[in-house]
């Protein structure tokens, strides 16, 4: 562990500033992923079984099982349903159980901001530490005057180009996470809107256009 701790300090030390606020921003990138997977987990996102039965029971016009089931649902869109369940004529509710559903999906989509600035900034700060190092390295050059030692240039570059990895190493994994959860919260937008309209205009399953949504998902 002390060996790992020592190489860590001596990558830092190597690469200068640059790679140590990298290094600070892969730490947020961490905790920002632990922390939205953890989020993402209590909201029960993507799990709504227990919701697409409620709504089943619904289309049955079985209101006491429909309202059971939606209050028994652990996910965040379970008081969304169970409101519009309720207010399926009243207009002013309907446009208030939207907004509510909007504000719930900008809780869940706080840090994605984050995510994105940094797997832009990553590599331009790569780069830059690029830069900074190539004047390093010829000024070092230029100061060794008509004495070239050739490793005095290599040196310099593999150091600035360390920078440039660091950054990549960075941004790459970053925007492959960013993805994944803004791909988890297109489908859940999209399935929140097919919850929502059953919940507001039942229809009797003896209509083929209705899916058994419950059963498919079992």
């Amino acid at each position: 562990m002390t060996g790992l701790v020592d190489r860590i300090v001596a990558l830092l030390a190597l690469g200068g500033p640059v790679v140590a606020i990298l290094a600070l921003l892969s730490i947020v990138t961490l905790a920002v992923t632990l922390y939205k997977l953890w989020q993402f987990r209590a909201a029960r996102v993507g799990a709504h079984r227990r919701l697409m039965q409620a709504l089943d029971a619904w289309d049955r016009r079985d209101r006491v099982e429909a309202q059971s089931l939606a209050g028994r649902s652990r996910s965040h869109l379970a008081p969304l349903v169970a409101a519009a369940m309720e207010s399926t004529t009243d207009r002013d509710r309907r446009e208030r159980i939207e907004a509510e559903a909007a504000m719930s999906f900008g809780r869940l989509e706080r840090g994605f901001r984050v995510l994105d600035n940094i797997a832009q900034i990553a590599p331009l700060l790569g780069l830059f530490g690029t830069v900074l190092g190539m004047i390093d390295a010829f000024r070092a050059l230029q100061s060794a005057g008509a004495a070239v030692d050739p490793s005095i240039l290599a040196g310099g570059i593999w150091v600035a180009l360390l920078t440039t990895a660091a950054g990549l190493a960075l941004a790459m994994p970053t925007s492959l996470v960013l993805a994944w959860f803004e791909g988890r919260m297109a489908r859940e937008r999209d399935f929140a809107d097919l919850l929502l309209a059953r919940a507001k205009a039942p229809v009797a399953p003896a209509d083929a256009s209705v899916p058994n949504l419950a059963a498919a998902h079992a």
